[in-house]
This record gives C-alpha cells, sequence and structure tokens, in this order.
C-alpha cells in the first residue's frame, strides 16, 4: 500500500492559473488519502466548501512598529515551519519561486533536513522578476536550495537555464485539467443569456493584465463580428478592465459584449463558447486554453511561451505571431463558418485534453517527484550510517 504523506502547499490564493493549478493539485492529492495543509494569506478560492483531508492555515503578518511595511514573507516562512512542525509534514510544495521557495529555505532552516521542498515554476518569477538583478539571486537561491523543482513547460526551462543560469534538474510538469470537471456541456441555458439570437460566442478568461493583450481580444472579435454576428464574454478582473470597457464602448459595440466579471467555477461557462482567444504577449502555459479544449472548445491564440505545447496549430486551434489580430480574426471566421473542420477541431479537442494532459497522468508525476525526494533522503541517511 502506498504511504500516505503530509503535504504543505503554499500558493498565490486570489485568481490565476498558479492557484488554479495549486489548489486542484491539493483536492486531488486529498482524494488519494495525503493529508494536505494550504499555507496562505487567504482562502485559495477554488478551495472553498469542506474537502476530506484538507486544511488551512492563515499566514497573518506581524504590525510591529518598527517595520515600515508588514513583513509578509517572513512571517510566511514561520508559518510553514509552525505547520510543518506540528503536522509533521513531509513535503512543502510551494507554487512560485519568489517569494515562496525562499520562505521554504527559511522555514526549512529552522525545521531541520527531514523537511522537503518542491518548487513548481509558473512563469512570472522567471519571465518578469527574474529580469531585475536584485531580485535573480533570490531566485536562483530559491530554485537551487530546493529537493525538486518543477516547471510547466519545456519553453520555462529553456527560460529558467537561459535567464538564471540553472543546471539542475528540472522536472516537466505540466498542468492539468480534472476531465470529472471539464468536458462539454449542456448549455443552452447559457447561450440563450448571452446570444439570444443565435451569434457565435467568443470567450476571454485572465487576470486583465497588459501581458493578456485584452485589447487585441477587442479588435478579434471586432473584426469577426463584422462577417459573422457574434458575442463576446470576458471572463475575470484586473488593472486592464477599465480600459477595456472603454474601448468596447468607444467602438460602439457595448451591446454585444459581456462583463461577468471574477467566477469561481468556469466549467460550466466555458461550454457556452465557441471559440477561447488567448493573444497573450507570453504565457508559460496557458491553462484557460487547456480547460477550454478539454469542454470541446478551440483556442486561437498567440505563438509564444508554452502555448504551443498546450495548442497544436491546425488540430486543436490556431496560433498566430503576437498582434497579428487580422490573422487570429481570420482564423476565427474560417473555424466558424465550417461545421465539419469545427466539429473535427472539437473532438481534438477533448482527445488531447484527456489524454495528454489528464489528471491521472500529471498527479501520478508530481507523486513520482514526492517519493524521489523522499527516497533520496532515506538513501543519504544510510548511506551516512
Amino acid at each position: 500500500m502506498k504511504q500516505r504523506l503530509n503535504i504543505g502547499i503554499t500558493c498565490y490564493p486570489s485568481l490565476g492559473g498558479s492557484g488554479v493549478v495549486a489548489t486542484e493539485l491539493g483536492k486531488l492529492l486529498a482524494e488519494l488519502g495525503h493529508s494536505v495543509h494550504f499555507i496562505t494569506h487567504s482562502m485559495p478560492f477554488r478551495l472553498g466548501g469542506y474537502h476530506k483531508n484538507i486544511y488551512y492555515h492563515e499566514v497573518e503578518t506581524t504590525d510591529y512598529h518598527a517595520f515600515k511595511y508588514p513583513p509578509y514573507d517572513l512571517s510566511l516562512a514561520a508559518k510553514m515551519a509552525q505547520v510543518a512542525k506540528m503536522q509533521n509534514l513531509d513535503i512543502l510544495h510551494v507554487h512560485y519561486a519568489i517569494p515562496h521557495a525562499v520562505c521554504a529555505y527559511i522555514a526549512k532552516g529552522m525545521v531541520g533536513g527531514s523537511l522537503k521542498v518542491v518548487t513548481t515554476l509558473h512563469g512570472t518569477d522567471i519571465t518578469i522578476l527574474a529580469q531585475d538583478e536584485s531580485m535573480s539571486d533570490l531566485i536562483r537561491l530559491g530554485i537551487n536550495n530546493s529537493d525538486a523543482v518543477t516547471a510547466v513547460s519545456l519553453d520555462l526551462i529553456r527560460e529558467t537555464r537561459e535567464r538564471l543560469n540553472i543546471t539542475r534538474d528540472i522536472d516537466l510538469t505540466y498542468n492539468f485539467v480534472d476531465k470529472r470537471v471539464y468536458y462539454p456541456r449542456d448549455c443552452s441555458k447559457y447561450r440563450c443569456d448571452f446570444a439570444p439570437r443565435g451569434e457565435k460566442i467568443l470567450m476571454h478568461v485572465s487576470n486583465f493584465r497588459p501581458v493578456k493583450r485584452v485589447g487585441d481580444v477587442v479588435d478579434v472579435f471586432r473584426r469577426v463580428n463584422e462577417k459573422i454576428p457574434s458575442r463576446l464574454v470576458f471572463i475575470g478582473e484586473g488593472p486592464e478592465m477599465a480600459r477595456t470597457m472603454t474601448r468596447v464602448k468607444e467602438m460602439g459595440l457595448s451591446e454585444r459584449v459581456l462583463f461577468l466579471g471574477k467566477q469561481d467555477e468556469v466549467a460550466e461557462l466555458l461550454s457556452v463558447a465557441d471559440i477561447m482567444l488567448l493573444p497573450s504577449e507570453k504565457e508559460s502555459f496557458g491553462l484557460v486554453a487547456l480547460e477550454a479544449m478539454a469542454c470541446g472548445v478551440p483556442t486561437i491564440g498567440s505563438m509564444t511561451g508554452g502555448i504551443p505545447e498546450v495548442v497544436t496549430h491546425g488540430e486543436t486551434g490556431y496560433l498566430t505571431e503576437v498582434g497579428d489580430t487580422k490573422a487570429m480574426a481570420d482564423f476565427a471566421l474560417q473555424l466558424l463558418g465550417d461545421n465539419e473542420l469545427y466539429e473535427r477541431m472539437s473532438k481534438a479537442c477533448i482527445h488531447r485534453a484527456r489524454n495528454d494532459f489528464c489528471n491521472d497522468l500529471i498527479m501520478k508525476q508530481y507523486e513520482d517527484i514526492y517519493f524521489r525526494v523522499l527516497n533520496e533522503c532515506k538513501e543519504r541517511v544510510l548511506s551516512v550510517e
């Protein structure tokens, strides 16, 4: 019988792909009988409700007069160490090198060598923060002092090595989709609300940061809507939201664009879409493309970062150069105007999501990594004895 582990997970609990993956991973690990302890400053947004074998430990900052700002990083490291001692954690799995891997390094120093740290790189800590020389040494410290490091795409592994001169092993563990949650659904009730005249539905899901190029989404939609009556559905919120709303209004598209805001559960809504738009300037993986694929929805996006590892051009969607909204719109029109092509691509999406990015497959990879670092520790102890 496989050993049951005590696993701590730290992630950014707010809207974002890394938090989604970390939370879903924790839920699946708990289903397998492992005890999972989330250590974050707030409840992860996909974790709501009671889950057997899952526990939440809130990180509270110290409001001490000598500190100009509450030292969250130190509070997190202290909380990690406390939970590790109290719950006898085997593994501390942190998502993002900054600050989480560095905090885990500090916590491990407080607890001792028995605590093993696994760090998963999701992208921003490498693609943005690593460009800052003052941060790159910290990121390198967190990565090199982890017992195992994983990354969500080959492209991210390449960039990590190039930017930070990292030579250690990095395990490729793609993001995953739970096939019990993400699958094509009857979405007639939503389609009547979103597209009352039978229009085609284009969708974009993100945190509305500049890197998502949400303005390109609007431009693609404008071009498509000129040829085929369509609706655009936005899900999420973020710093580009107000600017996007203004752009939509200025283009006279307000009546054809819906802003649904932040939605904790998107699986059912994804099946409403005919096409997912992902024109990002950079994506280390592109989780929303995978979730859409699992629901039979092709993605039209940018040929950048890890997106080509998820979306197979011409089979499960179409990819163009960043910013080429005309080509994106042309591909969308081609897809929406050919029912046979669309049906073939939709089936290919479902097949690829279930076979190449299935939760069972990726879960086994993570479990294997956990047991590998624990067994390596045992082997080192035996060799010393």
